[in-house]
């Protein structure tokens, strides 16, 4: 090859790397993290993380095609947590989707700037996440997993459910969520004539003694409320329950499926699949401080007839009747 030819075709290979390489440069798949305070193993979370690979499926998104789906698990640690919170910045994620409890602060701490999608967040306003539901106004938004009214629905369908109850436990964890549902319980019960005794949801010692110490006397019945605790504590609560013969009722379904007695709450794999539409909506160019935040649009009412009879209960074909999903 002549030396003027040679030249020529050595700069249009360069010509031509430097264009493939801007190319494949200008086709990076975005990242989504996904933070979870679970662990990898937990059925409940799973099935949360596919509903969100479902919503991003039916908004143009596949995974390992044209988007990447970094998710990290604390399995309940809050020292990983935060390590795996700052590993999602620090990767460069688009976007991050939190899950519950302590997922949303963490996130909040480790960065001001990378959007955020809450899937179930708690009270948003009062913790300070956001400064109205309708104006977030900052790098939050999402979709929140009740509405402080539905606290008094619980104590109601416990009497439904357990007419002799006249005295309830709520099991409970500090922070605003925390309170506020208390505060609705306090009005309920004193409608329906019912004694309420919180119970803090700290270490499983504390909780195992303070649920026994309850259940020496009788009538008695609890309420387990939104809470990640509560979600982290599941087999011991339901265990606990049944030990000491407490009817209870709670605020997510998987309490029921994994053998308690009632459920009432959002369908949270449903929030999934809604914050996978926010999620489209970021990485197409909206600022998630105007995105509004969202309530739950669905309610399950979930009843396990197995552990109602194990309880010598009668469930009234009313509330059956009403019921999203039986157990049997």
């Amino acid at each position: 090859m002549k030396r003027r030819a040679f030249i020529t075709f050595l700069g249009g290979a360069s010509i031509a790397w430097r264009s493939a390489a801007r190319a494949q440069q200008s086709e990076r798949m975005p990242r989504i993290g996904v933070l979870a305070n679970a662990g990898p193993n937990d059925p409940e979370s799973q099935a949360r993380i596919a509903s969100l690979r479902q919503g991003l499926q039916d908004t143009g998104w596949t995974v390992g095609r044209n988007v990447l789906l970094d998710t990290r698990w604390s399995g309940g640690d809050v020292a990983r947590l935060r390590q795996e919170a700052a590993d999602l910045v620090a990767v460069g994620s688009d976007v991050i989707v939190a899950g519950v409890g302590p997922t949303l602060p963490v996130l909040q701490q480790a960065t001001r700037t990378v959007p955020v999608v809450m899937a179930q967040g708690l009270d948003p306003v009062g913790a300070g996440f956001v400064q109205s539901l309708a104006q977030p106004g900052g790098n939050i938004t999402g979709f929140t997993q009740f509405e402080y009214s539905l606290s008094g629905k619980w104590l109601e369908l416990l009497k439904e459910v357990a007419p002799p109850v006249v005295r309830v436990a709520v099991l409970r964890e500090p922070g605003v969520a925390g309170i506020g549902q208390w505060a609705i319980i306090q009005a309920v019960a004193q409608s329906l004539g019912l004694e309420l005794k919180p119970i803090e949801l700290n270490a499983p010692e504390q909780i195992e003694r303070a649920i026994a110490t309850f259940a020496r006397s009788p009538n008695g019945g609890l309420i387990i409320v939104v809470s990640a605790a509560a979600l982290h504590h599941r087999e011991l609560i339901i265990s606990l329950a049944a030990r000491h013969r407490l009817p209870a009722v709670y605020a997510y379904r998987i309490f029921v499926t994994d053998g308690g007695l009632i459920s009432y709450g959002a369908d949270i794999a449903g929030q999934y699949r809604r914050a996978a539409g926010y999620v489209d909506r970021i990485l197409r160019g909206e600022k998630p401080g105007d995105l509004p935040v969202q309530g739950p649009t669905k309610y399950d009412l979930v009843v396990n007839l197995k552990t109602a009879k194990a309880l010598g209960l009668d469930v009234p074909d009313s509330l059956l009747a009403r019921a999203d999903e039986v157990i049997e």
